[in-house]
């Protein structure tokens, strides 16, 4: 049931990211370099340049690269000691500085790969040898700093792919065209839903009134459902002091994408913005007695939290460093782990199902090397996740050092309408806060027991899920979810009147609705819906007044002609009030 993480698909990428380090040294000799792994449908490797690189070198890149490939150089794996790689890598700082962490962990040698002259410092695996790379293809630049660290220097990270075939290239590359066209912050700019001001609040959201309706929808349907599976929706304060925040291990293993809070009472640094709701949901739980019988105790929030997100990592909505999570955590005894971690997954694919979006796979995320707790707690709580993952007979692959540093998470990765995969939602099993907080229960005999505490989102951030949507539908929310979903064209000023009266009907059936009561012809107005995306266009005429009846076009194009108003109203009311399937 668990998919490998090294599949040989991202071994022939990351094959392709030692490819584009040889081809560009061989370009610019005075290059250094710095990092080159496979990623999610593709490679990367930074570099620093003497001066700027654009796509239009691309082109003689990718001869170069072409050049290596056919060679068929074989890829040799090979050691050396600490003093040979820094002779090797003598004009190359950022290998030095990697091999400088090596020795201050104790090692003694390092690991590296070959092909043709070209050599890194990489513990592989690689393909055989180049010709074994398939068909490649650069796609982008972007900055980046050293280390995703804002104090150190901006290198500049060349992105590609590389697939087996040209065929399956070919593919991607429409896909990733059609993917562009798709960009939410085009759309939300188009559709106007939000907008960004970097001037003023830079990685932060300003959200216009149709965007702002969205997110409500998806706040009115977490409410709905949540309150079915009994969560009480709390809310907690966004500055907590730095003695919770320190207790918590957040400090410590959290602290660069906190921001401090400078109190005037004490003139000193001594809170910090919330960057998670975890340690607010602890402080309701510590505020009274708890018994056997009150768990599991379900508290849902839905929280804006705060997180420094280096300016390289911004990306729209679904990235922003204010954003809003629908968290919950339940506290709840040893007994009710499985079956509470259970009701959560069946939760999220009931979302899912709700917003017409596929789970692509599922990933289990172990202890990280910032971490608290006991290893023999670890080993319990991975252990639980797995037999959980076992008994729900779905594919997962385990993400070694990826977990919380609190416990470990189950993640969903989805697979949008372009069939690319997002994280949103996550579980979190935690044995560490309730030790931390020294939280506890009475049991049936009086005894104080430990609970277990359980974090998990559904949409993750609210933001960056409506961010997948956008692009998954392209902006084409369905009914329920639409802020407009019809609009009233007139033909000319002398059917308003009826016009009037229509836009009065639909609202009575409680859809939300828009008279486009312009001076202008009526084929640029439904030009113009059909550029916002409104499911229904009602096109009224002389013909339409005279009958009393309207005339439907969708979005698509799609004429569905001429139609009694109210029976038309009320055939598609029941699915513009909520998902389909609730």
């Amino acid at each position: 049931m668990v998919k490998p993480k090294n599949d040989p698909l991202s071994t022939m990428r990351h094959s392709a990211a030692h490819v584009l380090a040889a081809a560009v040294l061989k370009l610019y000799p005075k290059a250094k370099l710095g990092i080159g792994p496979a990623i999610e449908n593709g490679f990367y490797y930074d570099f620093e340049f003497e001066k700027p690189l654009s796509k239009d070198d691309f082109p003689k890149i990718e001869k170069e690269m072409a050049k290596i490939v056919k060679s068929n150089f074989p890829f040799i794996k090979k050691t050396a000691s600490l003093t040979e790689a820094k002779k090797l890598f003598k004009n190359q700082p950022y290998k030095q500085e990697l091999i400088k962490d090596l020795e201050s962990r104790g090692e003694k040698k390092v690991s590296l790969y070959q092909s043709g002259d070209f050599i890194d410092l990489c513990a592989g695996p690689h393909v055989l040898s180049t010709d074994k790379i398939g068909s490649f293809k650069l796609l982008s630049l972007a900055g980046a700093y050293w280390r995703g660290s804002e104090k150190n220097p901006m290198l500049t990270r060349i992105y590609g792919t590389a697939f087996p075939t040209k065929k399956e290239l070919e593919n991607h590359l429409t896909q990733l065209a059609a993917a562009e066209g798709r960009d939410h912050r085009l759309l939300g700019k188009k559709l106007d839903l939000f907008s960004f001001h970097p001037d003023a609040a830079p990685g932060d959201i300003f959200w216009h009134p149709k965007g702002y309706f969205l997110m409500k929808k998806l706040i009115e349907f977490w409410r709905q459902e949540h309150e079915k599976q009994g969560y009480g929706e709390v809310r907690t304060p966004e500055i907590l002091k730095n003695k919770v925040w320190r207790q918590s291990g957040h400090l410590k293993s959290f602290a660069e994408k906190m921001y401090q809070v400078k109190t005037p009472d004490t003139n000193s640094w001594d809170a910090c913005v919330k960057p998670m709701n975890c340690d607010g949901g602890i402080m309701i739980y510590q505020s009274r007695l708890r018994s056997y019988r009150d768990l599991p105790l379900r508290l849902g929030e839905i929280g804006v939290v705060h997180r420094f997100e280096a300016s390289g990592e911004l990306h729209g909505i679904i990235r922003p460093r204010e954003f809003t999570q629908d968290d919950a955590h339940i506290f709840c005894r040893p007994d009710q782990v499985e079956e509470e971690i259970e009701k959560v997954i069946n939760l999220c694919f009931y979302f899912y199902k709700a917003y017409g979006l596929e789970l692509d796979h599922l990933e289990l995320s172990t202890r990280p090397e910032k971490s608290i707790g006991a290893d023999a707690v670890w080993e319990k709580a991975e252990k639980i996740m797995k037999e959980v993952l076992v008994k729900s007979r779905r594919p997962y692959q385990v993400n070694p050092g990826e977990g919380a540093f609190y416990g470990p998470k189950i993640d969903f990765h989805l697979r949008d309408s372009l069939g690319r995969t997002w994280q949103c939602s996550t579980i979190q099993l935690d044995f560490a806060q309730p030790e931390n907080f020294n939280l506890f229960y009475i049991d049936e005999q009086g005894k104080k027991k430990r609970p277990v505490m359980i974090h998990r989102v559904i949409y993750g951030s609210l933001e960056r899920f409506l961010g997948i949507l956008i692009e998954s539908c392209g902006g084409a929310f369905p009914l329920w979810l639409s802020p407009i979903q019809v609009k009233i064209i007139p033909i000319s000023d002398k059917e308003l009147s009826y016009s009037r009266n229509v836009f009065e009907k639909l609202r009575e059936n409680n859809l939300r609705v828009e008279l486009d009561d312009r001076s202008q012809t009526a084929s640029a107005k439904i030009r113009q819906a059909q550029e916002e995306k409104i499911p229904y266009m009602v096109i009224i005429g002389q013909k339409e007044e005279k009958n009393q009846t309207i005339n439907i076009r969708t979005r698509e194009g799609k004429i569905l002609g001429e139609k009694k108003l109210e029976e038309w109203a009320r055939s598609i009311a029941p699915l513009a009030k909520m998902p389909p399937l609730c």
